[in-house]
């Protein structure tokens, strides 16, 4: 839930999906239209990120969700990255304009946009990840990213050497402050001393501010270092490495990105929510909702890092699963106080 927050290792192309979004989105800086289907799509999707999908994170796992709804549905797609909030509202319309069945603003932020611009359009959907607001045509996305995130906290509480650990966020937008408060929580539980650092960096895409502040925690004392950051989480990466402390990936599995160091990835299942989020609005039925994805519906999960996977003793593995289960099966209410309202509806 995300401002944020798999891998997108593919480039996109540009391709015409009817007529290009044309020198409207040109004259704001924004990208080209990306498409990959034809333009007698009778089902058009497009995508607004706040930063680039080149992330490993919020942005490029939002865009593999993408193509998985073009693969599996047939539809033809859009994609922009937004440069600044300025430009919300106006890609907003101008997909209306262009007839675009459903239109996604990833992230908080693009909620205010969405709300103004979607009585102007009516034939499309406008839905906003980790936003409340609801209209006839207008929803929200919301990721119950706390709970994973208190399972992450505990492994952190657990192995944690110095008794000080850190998270690190690009903004703070409530569902990443929501998901440090449960990473504090899930580590206070197995060890309560244990200190919990947090840091803010203002942005989600300088790498080099990302490694800083993480360089800054561990001068402080920190060992494990959570993060929720997109691109700069790569810097964040970065001074784990050099260090030689532990961290996590967030949005998407980021194992991958430094093995040796990343304990595991709470992420966001991006084909499967995009793709029920895609077949509900070609329902006819479709109503203004926020939707609710968690672990109950097995849409976000703690994803361990198999190279790391034996530093977990057996008693805190079973204490982390029992977590999850209990999670899953409704009977977890150790974060209660934690999440949002509409967290809480999660079914």
């Amino acid at each position: 839930m995300n401002h944020h927050r798999s891998t997108s290792k593919q480039l996109l192309r540009f391709v015409s999906a009817g007529a290009l979004l044309g020198a409207t989105l040109a004259a704001c800086g924004q990208d080209a239209a990306k498409g990959d289907a034809q333009a007698d799509s009778a089902f058009r999707i497009a995508l607004l990120t706040p930063g680039p999908i080149s992330d490993k994170a919020w942005n490029g796992g939002a865009y593999n969700g993408l193509l998985a709804v073009r693969d599996s549905l047939g539809a033809s797609i859009s994609h922009i990255q937004t440069r600044t909030p300025a430009d919300f509202e106006e890609n907003f319309r101008q997909y209306g304009a262009q007839g675009y069945r459903l239109v996604i603003g990833h992230g908080f932020e693009f909620q205010n946009a969405a709300a103004r611009v979607a009585p102007d359009y009516p034939g499309t959907i406008y839905i906003c990840t980790s936003g409340n607001e609801t209209a006839a045509n207008l929803s929200g996305m919301n990721f119950a990213f706390e709970e994973a995130s208190f399972q992450a906290g505990m492994i952190a509480g657990a192995l944690t050497k110095s008794g000080t650990i850190g998270a690190i966020g690009g903004t703070e937008l409530p569902p990443v402050r929501a998901s440090f408060l449960a990473f504090e929580r899930g580590a206070k539980l197995i060890r309560p001393s244990v200190t919990v650092l947090v840091s803010y960096l203002g942005t989600w895409d300088d790498v080099a501010a990302g490694k800083e502040q993480t360089l800054a925690q561990i001068a402080r004392g920190a060992d494990i270092v959570f993060q929720n950051a997109d691109a700069a989480g790569l810097g964040i990466f970065a001074a784990a490495r050099e260090k030689n402390v532990l961290t996590f990936g967030a949005n998407s599995n980021q194992n991958d990105i430094a093995p040796d160091h990343i304990l595991g990835s709470v992420v966001i299942d991006w084909p499967k929510v995009m793709l029920t989020v895609a077949r509900e609005v070609q329902d006819t039925a479709y109503r203004g909702t926020v939707y609710q994805f968690g672990m109950r519906r097995n849409m976000v999960n703690l994803v361990l890092n198999p190279r790391l996977e034996s530093r977990l003793p057996a008693d805190l593995r079973t204490r982390v699963d029992s977590v999850g289960a209990a999670i899953r099966e409704g009977r977890f209410h150790d974060m209660d106080d934690v999440l949002r309202p509409a967290d809480k509806k999660t079914p």
